[in-house]
């Protein structure tokens, strides 16, 4: 088994979650479970297989197994993993996923969602369930590169960079950074996944956002301003009226 279908239209039942330990009583270990997915963050070096099929694992890769699914672990010595047993509602669009992936640097990210989860669960079981589902669904984004349909991952860091991030100054350069990538290879990937470039879609994030403090918020038009990275009121002025075709007066009182 190489690839999974999920759909994570609504949260998991979270069953157990913690930390496991193996390869101490024994290299081997070969089971499945018949009614639970199976979600495992590895911080060590073994081989598995699913349903036969091999897959080397190393630090920082995670795995989704379905359920039913045998599994046949051979470890290399104390092996430790953070884990969660879950059962997933089937509903919402449906993703196909890597049964085994690496998390690359997403990878730290993961682990603190998940101990987080571990902590919380015998006190606040809905938070652990939030936690759980914010992984499941890292993981399925891990498989966007190359995908119809979803973004390249750099495209994708680089977005959530800018979505932190509209309240201030954003450059091109400092945008490719925070996305692992060159500038000139971010300028190219954007263009061809979203057919816009970097500052045309940091303009116009930042406008959608004004227009809906403008409507929805009686914040002032100077601190909306503020809110989505113009200092100059004069320059917010003029941006509204190219991008929203009215005045920040006129864009308030069309609400």
């Amino acid at each position: 088994m190489r690839e999974v279908a999920v759909s994570l239209g609504e949260p998991p039942s979270v069953v157990n979650l913690g930390v496991a330990v193996h390869g101490v009583a024994g290299r081997r270990d070969e089971f499945l479970l018949p009614d639970l997915w199976q979600l495992h963050l590895y911080g060590y070096e073994a081989d598995l297989a699913v349903a036969g099929a091999p897959h080397p694992i190393r630090p920082g890769h995670v795995s989704l197994v379905p359920p039913g699914t045998r599994v046949v672990y051979r470890y290399r010595g104390r092996s430790e993993h953070l884990y969660a047993h879950l059962r997933l509602p089937g509903t919402g669009e449906v993703s196909t996923v890597p049964v085994v992936q690496d998390a690359g640097v997403e990878a730290p990210r993961l682990a603190d969602l998940l101990r987080h989860a571990i902590a919380a669960a015998p006190v606040t079981p809905t938070a652990a369930v939030a936690d759980v589902w914010a992984v499941l669904w890292r993981v399925v984004g891990l498989a966007s590169t190359g995908r119809v349909g979803r973004p390249h991952a750099a495209v994708a860091r680089a977005v959530a960079h800018v979505e932190a991030n509209l309240a201030a100054p954003l450059t091109v350069p400092a945008i490719a950074a925070a996305a692992g990538v060159s500038h000139n290879h971010l300028i190219r990937l954007f263009r061809a996944e979203t057919g816009d470039t970097v500052v045309a879609y940091i303009r116009r994030r930042r406008l959608e956002r004004a227009r809906h403090l403008l409507r929805e918020s009686t914040l002032p038009i100077p601190a909306v301003a503020a809110a989505v990275g113009f200092a100059d009121l004069q320059a917010f002025n003029k941006a509204c009226r190219r991008e929203l075709g009215a005045s920040p007066r006129a864009v308030r009182a069309g609400r």
